[in-house]
This record gives structure tokens, sequence and C-alpha cells, in this order.
């Protein structure tokens, strides 16, 4: 078995309030999170938005300090922020975000992005520093002549293959995906997620994949995690998440899932209708913090937080149900 890459213990994250109503309060974007992530795997991060999910990856690539927690890479303590990590860190973990526009900057040319994070880490071939470029550009299918570009000239879906090409340039282990396809369109879509295996495949790439698409993630994912209000409620292998989903939640989610035959509707778990609405990350209720739309609430769903409990190989669930 492959060797851990990743590993992130009671990861939280709180955003104080500093005015208004609720001033002195905190938002509890991530409240204690595990997991791990093998080299070579991709772990599927889902949620509804104000999950915690992409708060989650900018705490593993340093751009938030923690509140509290662990995270390790390589063995590795890397729980500082971004400005207090060694160099060799930072170059071995790549960061793609959701929409390249406010990411590339628009006044410098292709050329000028891509040398950029070379320069920095000092990994510039001297001999021919552009054929290194052309590389780059030929790994995520962007022709030659885009070189002297400039982000604005380029398609979406362009654009972010360039952003893909950057985070590629230092010659990562880990990658970190934000809704890396979520704003382009469905058929550029398919050809990012297929570049994205060829890469993983290629590279022996590890993926940190944040995305509120499940469907998305059955092709593409390892393992993946449903996170409900900063918690995880359920990880599990990709095969095993969609056949057999244990947290009322999961199963709400996947039957909810739209399907084309019947063959795939009979692969849905049984319809689970939730009540409510998802509750503030600043007033969290006490309890099960799904115990206000669960159907299988009991007593105890109110009075005790449920602990994560292993209930199968690398299958983990945050349940009162399976205690």
């Amino acid at each position: 078995m492959a060797r851990t890459i990743l590993e992130v213990k009671g990861l939280k994250k709180y955003f104080p309030i500093a005015a208004g109503e609720q001033k002195g309060k905190v938002v509890r974007a991530v409240d204690g999170v595990d997991f791990f992530i093998r080299e070579g795997e991709t772990l599927g991060l889902v949620g509804e938005s104000g999950s915690g999910k992409s708060t989650t990856a900018y705490c593993v690539i340093g751009m938030y300090s923690i509140t509290d927690g662990e995270i390790s890479f390589k063995g590795q303590d890397i729980s500082m922020h971004s400005s207090k990590r060694p160099l060799s860190i930072k170059k071995d973990i790549g960061m793609v975000f959701q929409d390249p526009g406010t990411t590339l900057n628009p006044q410098r040319s292709v050329k000028q992005i891509l040398s950029l994070p070379l320069s920095v880490h000092k990994i510039v071939d001297k001999r021919d520093p552009e054929e290194q470029l052309l590389k780059l550009l030929e790994e995520v299918e962007l022709p030659a002549e885009y070189l002297y570009s400039y982000p604005a000239s380029l398609g979406g879906g362009e654009r972010q293959m360039l952003a893909i090409a950057r985070a590629l340039a230092t010659d990562p282990s880990l990658m970190v995906l934000d809704e890396p396809t979520s704003a382009l369109d469905v058929s550029v879509q398919a050809k990012i997620i297929n570049m994205l295996l060829r890469l993983q495949k290629e590279r022996n790439l590890a993926y940190l994949f944040i995305t509120h698409d499940l469907s998305l993630m059955r092709n593409l994912a390892t393992r993946i995690a449903i996170m409900y209000l900063g918690k995880i409620a359920e990880i599990a292998p990709t095969e095993t998440f969609f056949s057999a989903p244990r947290h009322p939640y999961t199963q709400m989610l996947l039957s909810s899932i739209p399907v084309m035959t019947e063959d795939e509707d009979a692969l849905k778990p049984k319809r689970v209708v939730s009540r409510g609405e998802i509750p503030s990350p600043v007033d969290v209720p006490p309890g099960c913090s799904f115990n206000t739309r669960c159907p299988f609430v009991t007593d105890g769903c109110f009075e005790e937080d449920p602990a994560m409990r292993e209930v199968g190989t690398d299958h983990w669930v945050r349940c009162h149900l399976f205690a």
C-alpha cells in the first residue's frame, strides 16, 4: 500500500466576528477534521456551500493559519502559515483555484507566469529555460505559440490549463484542486478531468479535490469524504461510498442525484428526505450538527456530538446510529 503523504488531525479553523449583532462570536468554518491522503490517490472532499471544504484546503496550503489541530506532510509538521513554511514544502504542494481569472496576473505573459515559480524555487534550466516552459505547455495540451500570449486572450478552459501548468512547474507530489472545473463548460470540464487523470498517472500525483459534485467523484476519486457544517460526516473508498453509504446525510445527497436510466435509479440508496435548513456555523446546535435535518434523529443526537467510528476498511462514519 502506498505511504501516507498528507495527514490532517483535529483541524479547526474559526473566524471571529468583529462587528454587528454577533460580535464576539466565531464562525466554526472547520471544526475538528481528520483525514489522510496516500501517494498517487485522489481524496474527494465534497460538501454544500459553506460546509468548510475550501477552508480546509486553504489551511492545508497554509493560506490560513489554523485555530487548532495538526497538518503533516511527508511526516513533517506544516501546521504553520505558508509564510513560515520552508520553500521545500511550498515547492512540493501545488494549488489550483476555482477561477483562474482571479489568480493569473493579466499584465504578465504566459512565459512570465510560468517562469515565476521556477525562478522562486531556483529550478530554471539555464541551458534552455524556454524549452522547460514549452514542455509545461505541452503537458497541459496548450500550443507552444501561447508562450507570449496574455491571460485575457485565452479562453476559460485554457486559463485553467495554464493555472494547472503553473502548479506543475515545481514538480509537486500533492495538488490541491479547489473546484477546478465548476466555472467551465461541460465539454471543457471533461477535457480538464481527463488531463488531470493523465497527469496523476504520469507524475504519481496525489490530489485533494474540493467539489460539490458527487457525480464527478464517482470516476475520479479513490476515496470520498462528505463535509457538513465544518465536520466530516463520512469518509470511504469510492465504490463503498456509492454502494453502501451509512450516514443519513450521505444517503440524502446520493438519493437526490439525477439519473438517466432505471438501472442507475436502482443503484441509488432509498430516498432520504431531510427536514429544516442548514444551521448557521455561528450557532451550531448542541449534539450532532445534523440533528435539525436528520429523519432518524433520537434524543441522544441532541445531547452528544458523535465521534467518528470505523465501520469497514477505510470507512468511517460520524453518527450515533453506529455507536
